[in-house]
């Protein structure tokens, strides 16, 4: 088993992916509209991190002598448990902070 191959592979391909899928969907919220509304190219972008997976898990088959199908299925999970790592971090990391002051009521006030 080359653990090496397995490893490296899956940081760059989960890299890869989720790296232009965050960096697509910052470029055209942050030019267009909030990704609170997100529109068809949004959901599209995630193609990226699945085709980069899948391109990953061949790559290691083909490049392994023993125990290939192993070695993919291995690839592919790993890959895909840093691409979710990386959204989470990146969904942490771009979240609005709210301010401290609790909000204002418009309550008429009383003159006495």
């Amino acid at each position: 088993m080359r653990p090496k191959l397995v490893v490296g592979v899956s940081m760059l391909s989960a890299l890869l992916g989720a790296g232009s899928c965050i960096g697509i969907v910052w470029g055209v919220s942050s030019a267009l509209n909030p990704v609170s509304k997100p529109g068809l190219l949004a959901f599209a972008t995630l193609l990226l991190p699945i085709a980069s997976i899948i391109f990953a898990s061949i790559f290691v088959y083909r490049h392994t002598a023993r125990r290939r199908k192993l070695q993919a299925f291995i690839t592919a999970v790993l890959a895909t448990i840093l691409t979710l790592a990386i959204f989470v971090i990146a969904t942490i990391l771009s979240a609005r902070r709210g301010t401290t002051d609790p909000p204002q009521t418009n309550q008429p006030h009383s003159i006495t």
